[in-house]
């Protein structure tokens, strides 16, 4: 049965338009850190979303704090990186669960803590961090000559600062101890070449990083024990882990937090957002990689492109369950 030429147009309007509707939606803002090696796991975020049909804008570089408040906002959509328990200040103070969705666990299994090199813990036999309360032990990691330690701390603003601060007041390390911050890319490569020239050093780390595969822990480095919390009348989080050991952190998780707004009007992009599982070797063997040279845009976009081949039977398990949130 032949249609009129007039009823012909606007079906095949009203078509074009039901096929346009996420093709019109505002683009999707991604956030991420100023760290480069959080590139990685935003964009196996990014390419899910876009597989799923969304319009994705490159990720932009903002302070953690900024982060919070422009999803909650509505700025912008969704960052890759929250850590629990450390931002979970961050999370509460920008609306908590009233302005953002954070649903699953993206990374498990994240561990922070001090390290030395394995030398000069050995040789003066130090395995704590309270022992730098003696100012000959600390003396042994000045760089600069003014008779305190030089601790390589995070980078200012970032979660992880208030414990290293709690930590050098609860253990009563200020006279012994300085804390240097700045740009933590740069000031760990500066001790790397201190380490390679002989030289005593003193680091806060995490993993999953690069740093780790360079200065490998039980080889070259060891982690420095914080066994008694210094502030225990504040300090609620229990940092010992599973294996005896207790480095002044809990156990670490990243997770996908997002603008709740979007998520209730998408919810194909909040069960996304709620299964997607990233091991965190996986995203250390990325970041040596960046390391070893492969660190230019190009180069991290083929590195989720080639995980995401690898994984393809995971992927399209996300995209499946994402789909099916929307039936």
């Amino acid at each position: 049965m032949a249609y009129p030429m007039k009823l012909t147009i606007l079906f095949s309007l009203a078509l074009f338009a039901s096929n346009a509707v996420r093709a019109d939606d505002k683009a999707i803002q991604p956030l991420q850190s100023p760290l480069a090696e959080e590139t990685f796991q935003t964009l196996i975020v990014v390419k899910a979303l876009e597989e799923l049909g969304y319009r994705v804008n490159p990720p932009k570089e903002v302070d953690y704090n900024v982060a919070f408040t422009s999803i909650a906002n509505g700025d912008a959509t969704f960052m890759a990186v929250h850590w629990l328990p450390l931002q979970a200040d961050k999370y509460a103070n920008a609306g908590g669960d009233r302005k953002l969705y954070r649903q699953g666990t993206f990374v498990e299994g994240a561990v922070q803590g001090y390290m030395i090199d394995k030398k000069t813990a050995d040789t003066y036999n130090i395995t704590n961090l309270a022992q730098l309360k003696d100012p000959k032990l600390a003396k042994l990691f000045d760089t600069n000559g003014n008779g305190k330690a030089d601790l390589i701390g995070c980078s200012p603003g970032w979660s992880c600062e208030y414990t290293v601060s709690q930590h050098i007041d609860g253990y009563g390390l200020s006279r012994t101890v300085e804390v240097t911050q700045g740009n933590y890319s740069a000031l760990i490569a500066n001790t790397i070449a201190q380490y390679q020239n002989g030289k005593s050093i003193l680091y806060y780390t995490w993993t999953p990083y690069w740093v780790s595969g360079v200065l490998v822990p039980g080889k070259d480095v060891v982690w420095l024990q914080v066994p008694n919390r210094p502030d225990p009348g504040k300090t609620v989080a229990d940092t010992n882990l599973a294996n005896g050991k207790n480095y002044g952190f809990t156990v670490s998780s990243m997770h996908i937090v997002a603008n709740k707004t979007f998520t209730d009007a998408h919810p194909d992009a909040a069960r996304l957002f709620a299964v997607m599982r990233l091991p965190a070797g996986d995203i250390s063997a990325q970041n040596m990689a960046m390391r070893n040279g492969q660190n230019s845009s190009q180069d991290i976009e083929r590195h989720a492109e080639a995980w995401i081949k690898f994984h393809r039977v995971q992927f399209d398990e996300w995209i499946k369950q994402a789909k099916s949130a929307k039936n």
